[in-house]
């Protein structure tokens, strides 16, 4: 009993020490805890919503659409629990501008269901829910009307994402009708899309740097007044996906084994029979215009010939009566009277050339016979020629018609497709992997303070635990009085942790999170597993710190614990050798030289200590000094031009026509934009050139024409880069990097994701879906956004444009043009401010579909959640680095109470003896915030490294500044807790320091 009394008075009287250690545990615990039950507790309650909604797992597009038979093939695939067939369409209306959108129904069958916030879901025809962005934006709400126009195919965009591509088959297609809309619509409703849950009332909503739609809103309407058989797309739910979460890998092979099912039989089948049905569509529709013409020739000539037979019959009966005429007046001649009345009451038996001649001469005789005559002929003349002119037509287009209908091609996509889906988790990956990684550095920080603060407690007891054992107590026993306590310690501070790390920090991250995205039914969970081992293993740690205290000395015997330690043995430093210095310090000075670095161990520990704290801080602020950075670095760095307009196919005449005319461009250079894919598979080597690691990334496919290859430099700078080391990469001289026809230039935030290097094989998609394989033959520095450069000549060969054949030795500006330059890169004159608003004017003409001015990004891109999460870990490395300093401070106090007494003894004065230690630990406080400045550059460079974010390359940036933050943060934190050791330098007894410890 009395062991367990001496036990707990021992525990009160190192309660400084008790907190130190609970606090580090506090901080790494929470630290641990924090970012991934934030991160969790998102994903977990966004895939519930998923699931509640019905959000597809696969989506299946058509540049033709989808037709009953595509949909009843789906439903036979394997692992398919259920397919929804889906009507779209693109409208336009007049929002203070052209704005669009898309008209969607809501499915029936269950999948992708709109969430409904305010109002009610609409029901019958007319009637629309829409999003919030849309009442935000339009000022509407629930009640008004709106008319709609919907867009012809003429202008719909060729972008194979549009889901409205099975518009272009309607005048082949006699047997589907692409789906048609009311036009005339009342809002009832306000709802969420599952495909996009950007926050439109968020503080990050007009700051987003992702796209997350092809059209500005959507509009859901019922399926009564929706007409139309084709069907824009089909969305699908897998058998067993809902039982996983649909952020793990686990899903996402569950989900890839139906798409790779799709992808082998079903979709190359149906491409080829819809493709079929359209063929047998066009034929059927010219054999009905064959039929119908022949219809319509047949009655033509039953009319002419009708005609020809009125006047035919005409003709004879006048040449029947002269024939008649001519005979009673040869018998009149006669002598017989009789004969002559015989012969004239019969007509004349004519030979056919004698009434052929009589025929032609009574025509000709009569001008109404010939004119009636000459009409016959034309009537039949034109006839004719109308019929072998149809016949002709006809047959053109049956040649036709198989050149006229493109090969259909099907687009198998999962959820990674969808913008809002990649962007939330993107965002919550970079966060979790941020979390993965400080807790290592909070870990082996407590380890040190640990081992630190339970060596001199043990170091203390030192004449105690040689009592202890000699009175026949175990050594286990005996340190089990300080194993008890660290376990104690780390217990208490982990389940305070446990509190902040899965209420306090996933708290403060859902804020930030719910000011980007909307998840409804987000809830706080806790997770027991995670949460126990989240705090074993800092027991563990300050555990097996406090063992190894132990064991050093209890390995002695009771005799040698009995006795005090014995001085460390007089030394010299290294800094006495130096005699030109030595021989100029004062007394003082020499003193604290010789304290700190006689006693290595509290030097390593606290200038290590120090430094893990600083290095972190510097780490924080380098992460947030490397995204404030980004958009600056990339739309007035790299990218030389202001403006970058996209239009249409179809219109790219006009829209460069429309740029060039407002006189606002001093330079220019015509490109074609597409939207496409870069894929690298497998793991190759460095001698067979292929890239090391695997996956997909989506691009912008930059085609540049080939007479203007060496303009692309004046656009875009163009540095060479190569990976390099700690979040660093080598970049070469600007203009030395050239675009030719033998490879592809790839941006290095696409190239950094996928590992893609110079030399490199990569699998290209286009914008029509055509996959290639390209060479990679240089990796360009690229930071925001995913760009592939290539040459109109190399995509000629990767994609087989026979149009674009050739072009390279063709001299004429027509044959240059034989891909459709649908986008332009321009320089423009003005004020930053005078760019964006003529950037903005030119989205309202009708032939752009896409204006971005540099100056407006530059200005307006932010990244809000990893300033949030930065300034979460700079204040919980800031608390780390307060804890430390404190720890240290104490335990050299301690270490050094005699020394202090006899400091009294001699006649120092209190703020002589504070003077005396302080400078020590300042001393100290420095040289752990140099080592720790450069550290935290390294460790910055290894976290940003870490961070491979679709469409983005974090380019390490370290501003003076935040040095100057982390060293003046670290040196303030070291003088707050000199307020706290002065008072214990005060309080120590001269008289009772000073006795002996025999």
């Amino acid at each position: 009993m009395a062991f367990v009394k001496d036990m707990l008075r021992m525990w009160a009287h190192s309660w400084k020490r008790f907190i130190s250690i609970a606090m580090i545990t506090l901080l790494g615990v929470a630290v641990l805890t924090g970012i991934y039950a934030g991160c969790r507790d998102a994903f977990r309650s966004t895939d519930r919503f998923f699931d509640a909604q019905g959000l597809h797992d696969v989506q299946v597009l058509s540049t033709a659409g989808l037709s009953n038979g595509d949909i009843a093939a789906l439903r036979k695939v394997n692992g398919v629990a259920k397919v929804q067939a889906e009507r779209s369409q693109e409208v336009t209306f007049d929002l203070d501008g052209r704005k669009s959108a898309t008209m969607q129904e809501i499915g029936t069958n269950g999948i992708d269901q709109p969430y409904l916030q305010e109002g009610r879901m609409p029901k019958k025809a007319g009637e629309i829910a829409v999003t919030r962005k849309f009442i935000r934006d339009s000022g509407k709400r629930i009640g008004s009307r709106l008319t709609v126009t919907p867009e012809s195919a003429s202008s719909d965009t060729s972008d194979t994402n549009d889901t409205n591509g099975a518009d272009g088959t309607n005048e082949t297609n006699g047997t589907d009708e692409a789906p048609s809309f009311p036009t005339k619509l009342t809002i009832v409703g306000v709802v969420l899309d599952p495909q996009n849950l950007s926050n439109p009332d968020g503080y990050s909503a007009m700051t987003s740097f992702r796209s997350t739609a092809t059209t500005d809103y959507t509009f859901f309407a019922p399926s009564d007044g929706v007409t139309g058989t084709l069907y824009t797309s089909a969305t699908l739910l897998v058998k067993g996906a809902a039982a996983e979460s649909t952020f793990d890998e686990s899903y996402e092979n569950t989900v890839k084994q139906v798409t790779d099912r799709i992808d082998g039989t079903v979709k190359t089948d149906r491409q080829k029979a819809r493709r079929q049905e359209l063929l047998d569509a066009g034929n059927k529709k010219i054999a009905d215009a064959r039929a119908e013409a022949d219809k319509k020739f047949a009655d033509a000539q039953s009319q002419i010939d009708a005609n020809r037979q009125q006047f035919n019959q005409q003709v004879d009966q006048i040449v029947s009566m002269q024939a008649g005429a001519a005979a009673a007046g040869a018998a009149a001649n006669g002598t017989n009277a009789g004969a002559a009345a015989a012969a004239g009451a019969t007509t004349p038996q004519l030979d056919e050339t004698t009434r052929e001649t009589m025929r032609e001469t009574i025509i000709a005789a009569s001008p109404e016979l010939t004119q009636a005559k000459q009409q016959l002929d034309q009537a039949q003349s034109q006839l004719n020629e109308q019929k072998a002119s149809t016949e002709q037509t006809l047959k053109t287009k049956e040649n036709e018609l198989k050149t006229s209908i493109p090969q259909v091609r099907w687009y198998v996509q999962d959820r990674q497709s969808l913008g809002g889906f990649s962007a939330l988790k993107s965002d919550l990956d970079s966060i979790q992997s941020l979390g993965n990684a400080f807790p290592i550095v909070f870990l082996l920080v407590a380890v040190m303070m640990s081992l630190t603060a339970m060596a001199r407690m043990v170091e203390e007891d030192r004449s105690l635990i040689g009592t202890y054992v000699g009175l026949g107590y175990g050594r286990l026993a005996v340190a089990s009085r300080y194993l008890l306590f660290a376990l104690l310690a780390c217990l208490i501070g982990g389940g305070l942790g446990l509190i902040a790390g899965f209420l306090g920090i996933p708290a403060f991250l859902l804020v930030v999170l719910q000011g980007m995205y909307v998840m409804p039914g987000l809830r706080l969970e806790y997770d027991w597993l995670y949460g126990s081992l989240g705090i074993a293993l800092f027991v563990v740690g300050v555990l097996a710190a406090t063992i190894y205290a132990c064991v050093q000395e209890m390995r002695q015997t009771p005799a040698s614990l009995l006795r005090p330690k014995a001085p460390r043995a007089g030394s010299r430093i290294l800094l006495e050798r130096i005699r030109p210095v030595w021989n100029r310090m004062g007394f003082l000075g020499k003193v604290t030289a010789r304290n700190i670095f006689r006693f290595k161990s509290r030097l390593i520990m606290t200038v290590g200590g120090v430094a893990g704290c600083t290095a972190l801080i510097v780490c924080g602020l380098a992460i947030n000094d490397t995204v404030a950075d980004l958009g600056i670095k990339q739309y007035r760095d790299i990218y030389q031009y202001d403006l970058m307009v996209v239009s249409d196919d179809s219109d790219a005449s006009a829209m460069r026509t429309k740029v060039v005319s407002d006189g606002r461009v001093t330079s220019s250079l015509d490109v074609r934009i597409e939207s496409g894919d870069l894929t690298v598979a497998g793991s190759g080597d460095g001698d067979s050139g292929k890239a090391s690691s695997s996956g997909s990334e989506s691009i912008q496919l930059v085609a540049v024409p080939e007479k203007h290859l060496s303009d692309l430099g004046e656009m875009v700078t163009l540095q060479p880069v190569s990976s390099g080391i700690l979040g660093t990469s080598g970049v070469g001289k600007t203009g030395s990097l050239k675009l030719d026809d033998d490879g592809v230039i790839v941006a290095q935030s696409a190239a950094s994701a996928l590992g893609v290097k110079a030399g490199s094989k990569v699998r290209l998609t286009n914008g029509d879906g055509v996959q290639a394989t390209a060479k990679v033959s240089a990796v360009n520095r690229n930071l925001i956004g995913s760009d592939v450069y290539v040459s109109e000549t190399y995509y000629a060969k990767l994609f087989d444009s026979k149009d674009a054949k050739n072009t390279k030795n063709s001299k004429s500006s027509e044959d240059s043009e034989a891909l459709t330059w649908n986008a332009m890169l321009a320089k423009l004159s003005g004020s930053d401010t005078s760019q964006t608003d003529y950037a903005e004017s030119l989205e309202e003409d009708s032939s752009v579909m896409k204006a971005v001015s540099c100056a407006h990004m530059a200005d307006s891109f932010k990244f809000d959640l990893m300033g949030a999460v930065v300034a979460l870990i700079v204040a919980l490395a800031g608390g780390l680095a307060l804890v430390v300093l404190f720890t240290l401070a104490n335990t050299n106090v301690s270490e050094r109470v005699r020394e202090m007494a006899t400091l009294k003894v001699l006649g120092f004065f209190d703020r002589e003896v504070h003077h005396y230690v302080n400078r020590e630990m300042m001393i100290l406080t420095v040289m752990g915030v140099i080592l720790g400045l450069p550290l935290g550059r390294l460790v910055g460079g290894m976290l940003t490294m870490a961070l491979n974010m679709p469409s983005l390359y974090f380019e390490v940036e370290v501003k003076p500044l935040s040095y100057v933050i982390a060293a003046v943060a670290t040196m303030a934190f070291a003088l707050l807790v000199q307020l706290f050791v002065n008072p214990v330098l005060d309080r120590i007894d001269p008289i009772s320091s000073l006795k002996s410890v025999e």
